[in-house]
């Protein structure tokens, strides 16, 4: 942090205990310090194992972002029931809902963050949606908090209706989600996101605590920009949050330095991509938290095989090997990568396609930034909303089953090879459907390159974001003034 004297606005930032957060929270802090690099200080908070992953993130954006951007770190929660050392839903396998669990565990999780707060003495605070108490620790301690979510407006607003009960009540296999902009949304009851089915409770968030929460919150900073989720700017800011909503993404945009991966592995896949065609492969990854069987990953590998088309697959499955003869059958035609890949370097890359993807909505700002088509396989909570934005409302994207499905493990159908190969086939036909798909994301991708550069949307709301943080300070620091006795 900055010293007692320095009059730069220090920023903590906390993000929740999955990659998925953690590298959007990264990506910001970075943003905010290069918006203004004498006025910002941030400095992201997380628990001694999680280190490594924005040390990752920092790395991304070249040396220089290790020297703008500080790391302090608190104690993971004790009676998580977790082994040392396993603090990240992409490290905790089958035992993810105990990070889940702890991390909205206010007896559990906020001692520690609490502490850490104190003893950094920041100016304010961004904290993520999880932690809905550091908006009254902030309060407590006179300074402002801002809430930042990784998850884009329209699955934000889809969740936070049927959190508050706004579907249909009928005993239909099919919900509509009431009182949603633009177009109905319809959900099959077996795609419901398990909190829709227990009032008052948003993925294991006490929902009343929360709507407390942002009426704390000086602000609400969603990594998206207008051009993506404009219908669903005005609702969410007069539905789900009542104050000021910050639009500052995609936050991956502009890319890093072509080098600054140099040290991260990149060479080998982008190598790879390198010698194909133009738009000739399939880039395939679920992310790094859900958990994909042994049989489907099967499944997976002998589709992509029978499509015929080259594909880039980054598989997340610790002894899972493919098929006997898979890789000898398939040649150079595809790589299976294990491990981080480095995924807007080759979502950028002109031989990349189209990607099959979870539909997380990092991913999918991310290939529209990159302005690639996808094929759609969500497998948990939002992730089936998030899709109806790519095929139904953007039509960037098909699914690649439409069969009966769930976000519940026990009721998953497993998606056969037959079908893996027919809709990658389909969608890269010449003149087909993704060729139409590529047109629309490519438009995405032109808006929200602007939305990024100078006098863009994103770009102003970023520096309105940190002006109004700059005032906050000034009106507390005021205020605290103001009761000091004369």
């Amino acid at each position: 942090m900055a010293s007692p004297g320095s009059k730069k606005l220090r920023i903590l930032l906390i993000p929740f205990f999955a990659n998925s957060h953690i590298g959007p929270f990264t990506d910001l802090a970075v943003r905010l310090a290069a918006a203004r690099p004498d006025a910002v200080e941030p400095t992201i908070a997380v628990t001694p194992a999680n280190v490594s992953v924005v040390r990752s993130a920092l790395q991304r954006h070249g040396p220089a972002a290790s020297g703008v951007v500080s790391i302090a770190t608190y104690p993971f929660p004790e009676a998580a029931g977790l082994p040392p050392g396993v603090e990240n839903l992409s490290t905790a396998g089958a035992e993810g809902w105990r990070v889940d669990a702890a991390a909205v565990n206010e007896a559990l999780t906020r001692p520690a963050q609490e502490a850490l707060i104190r003893g950094q003495s920041p100016d304010v605070l961004v904290s993520d949606v999880h932690f809905t108490w550091n908006a009254f620790v902030a309060e407590d301690l006179g300074m402002a908090c801002v809430t930042f979510s990784v998850i884009g407006l329209f699955s934000m607003l889809a969740m936070g209706l049927l959190a508050e009960g706004e579907a249909n009540n009928s005993d239909s296999e099919m919900v509509t989600v009431a009182r949603f902009q633009g177009s109905e949304i319809r959900i099959p009851r077996p795609e419901l996101p398990v909190f829709s089915t227990c009032q008052g409770n948003l993925d294991g968030m006490d929902l009343p605590r929360m709507e407390e929460s942002q009426m704390k919150s000086h602000g609400y900073v969603v990594n998206t920009f207008l051009g993506l989720e404009q219908p669903y700017y005005e609702k969410f800011a007069s539905t789900i949050f009542s104050g000021r909503v910050y639009l500052v993404g995609p936050l991956c945009l502009p890319q890093p330095p072509v080098d600054a991966d140099a040290d991260a592995g990149e060479p080998s896949c982008i190598s790879w991509l390198d010698g194909k065609p133009s738009r000739s492969v399939v880039y395939v990854c679920f992310g790094s938290f859900a958990p994909v069987s042994p049989e489907q990953l099967d499944e997976l590998a002998l589709g992509l095989e029978a499509s015929g088309k080259a594909f880039l697959w980054a598989v997340r499955a610790d002894g899972w090997a493919p098929p006997a003869g898979w890789e000898e059958r398939v040649g150079d035609r595809g790589t299976l990568l294990r491990g981080w890949v480095p995924q807007t370097a080759v979502l950028a890359h002109p031989s990349t396609a189209a990607f099959l993807t979870h539909c997380g909505s990092n991913s999918v700002l991310e290939a529209a930034a990159a302005g690639v088509p996808l094929l759609t396989w969500p497998l948990v909570c939002d992730q089936l909303i998030e899709e109806r934005l790519v095929t139904d409302v953007l039509r960037v994207g098909e699914r690649v089953w439409d069969g009966p499905r769930s976000v519940r493990h026990e009721e998953k159908t497993v998606v056969p090879a037959a079908a893996v190969a027919r809709a990658v086939a389909r969608f890269l036909e010449p003149g087909g459907a993704g060729d139409a798909a590529r047109v629309r994301a490519q438009e995405l991708a032109a808006m929200a390159h602007a939305a990024v550069a100078e006098g863009g949307s994103s770009y102003r709301d970023l520096r309105k974001l940190i002006d109004d943080l700059v005032e906050a300070r000034a009106a507390a620091g005021a205020g605290a003034a103001a009761k000091q006795p004369q």
